[in-house]
């Protein structure tokens, strides 16, 4: 039961890839059209002929049947026969009192001669003669069985040619299609640093120029607000501090307390949208040493002492090349957001390395609440929180998973967040 619902599953998800595949489904029309074209025209030469083989081709057949059962003699000559059969593509069976004789004796001869009586096959090579012998001509296939003895696999070798030529056709047709495809993909993740390439100077290659001069108008337009960021970043420092100064320079209250926090607060939204446009510049931004992660990861553990952590680290972890200030930003992002919405459930959070083929993976699970899954995809883009569980209440500006991808990004890894059930799984990949 099992291997057939898995059979069922594997056919359902072949039927969807196929109708969401335009490549096979123009694929299989063209030889569905090719099948129809061959069988109108072998209909249309069939009743084309068919008129033509009763007024001349029968009647010159039905002589020349006459004249070699003439020749075969009455009563008649096996001799004369196997003369006529080793001179001409015929086949020859006698039948009657005296003379009994087949060229081709055989499973294959036998069936070839089971005519109905009513056949016209039997009427027209089929002769009787005064002794009381029938004498039955057909066509002998023993000589293109010997020059033609692959015939069969003829049309199948055909059938899989025409299908390779159609597959290869529209994939070239479509391979513009395949680049625009994955050029938006690379923009809408925002790297506009390969265009899409214009392979043809048709419908699909305007197409491309397109897309092309709209993701350079996008870029420019997220380099104005980046610039425009930067530079907002960069006024409200001074200001930020000569207030932050000013609070702390005032008296001992409790409205003091909360200016202090609520200044620190925006002095780390301020720090964190400086690194954030730091990082998106790539790689170039990183000064990577070889760090040991474990090392790292205690590091940063020691520093939340007394919250619920447990650690599992790996022994055989290599070491990895890492901005290591960035990497520390990255751990501790990531422990200080389990803690904060998933300690209260009573479980410590597990923090976790080990290794997979080329890749160092370090995992975060916290037992909280989670996210609903159609948020997951959102967790790292700036300023997103969810509404259910991690809002501004709980702590952060929603800056701390962006950063955290742009770290993991920028040093040619990847941050994955998923539902752990219960609770919310960060993983971290790093070429090592």
């Amino acid at each position: 039961m099992r291997r057939w619902r898995e059979h069922v599953q594997a056919h359902k998800r072949w039927h969807q890839r196929f109708r969401h595949s335009l490549k096979w489904r123009l694929v299989a029309l063209f030889l569905v059209l090719a099948a129809c074209t061959v069988m109108v025209f072998m209909g249309g030469t069939r009743m084309a002929l068919s008129g033509g083989f009763e007024l001349f081709v029968k009647p010159l057949l039905s002589d020349y049947i006459d004249r070699l059962a003439a020749d075969i003699g009455s009563p008649p000559d096996p001799a004369r026969a196997q003369a006529l059969v080793d001179k001409l593509p015929i086949s020859v069976r006698i039948d009657g009192p005296e003379v009994r004789w087949d060229s081709h004796p055989g499973k294959y001869a036998e069936k070839k001669y089971k005519y109905k009586d009513d056949e016209w096959g039997q009427r027209l090579l089929t002769r009787s003669t005064a002794d009381g012998h029938r004498i039955t001509f057909g066509m002998s296939d023993n000589l293109w069985h010997e020059r033609h003895p692959v015939r069969a696999l003829v049309p199948l070798f055909g059938l899989l040619l025409l299908t390779l030529a159609a597959y290869a056709t529209v994939r070239r047709l479509f391979r513009p299609v395949d680049d625009i495809r994955r050029g938006a993909q690379r923009y809408g993740e925002g790297n506009f640093t390969e265009p899409i390439p214009i392979r043809r100077r048709d419908e699909l290659g305007d197409l491309a120029q397109q897309v092309n001069d709209m993701a350079t108008g996008l870029q420019g337009m997220l380099r104005s607000q980046r610039a425009l960021l930067l530079a907002i970043s960069h006024e409200l420092r001074s200001p930020l501090t000569r207030a932050r100064l000013n609070a702390e320079l005032s008296g001992d209250t409790p409205e003091r307390a909360a200016l202090l926090r609520d200044l620190a607060l925006m002095g780390e939204l301020i720090s964190d949208l400086l690194e954030g446009e730091r990082l998106a510049a790539g790689p170039s931004a990183l000064q990577r040493t070889p760090t040991d992660l474990n090392t790292l990861v205690r590091e940063v553990a020691a520093g939340f002492d007394g919250q619920p952590l447990q650690l599992t680290l790996a022994d055989d972890l290599p070491a990895v090349p890492l901005d290591r200030p960035r990497a520390t930003m990255l751990v501790r992002n990531l422990i200080d957001n389990a803690l904060r919405h998933g300690a209260s459930e009573g479980l410590p959070v597990m923090v976790s390395t080990h290794v997979d083929g080329e890749q160092a993976v370090l995992t975060v699970r916290d037992h909280g609440p989670g996210v609903p899954d159609d948020q997951l995809a959102r967790l790292t883009e700036p300023f997103y929180r969810p509404d259910v569980a991690r809002t501004r209440a709980a702590g952060g500006v929603g800056l701390g998973l962006y950063l955290c991808r742009l770290v993991a990004q920028s040093h040619g890894g990847s941050l994955v967040l998923r539902n752990a059930a219960p609770g919310l799984e960060a993983v971290v990949r790093w070429p090592t």
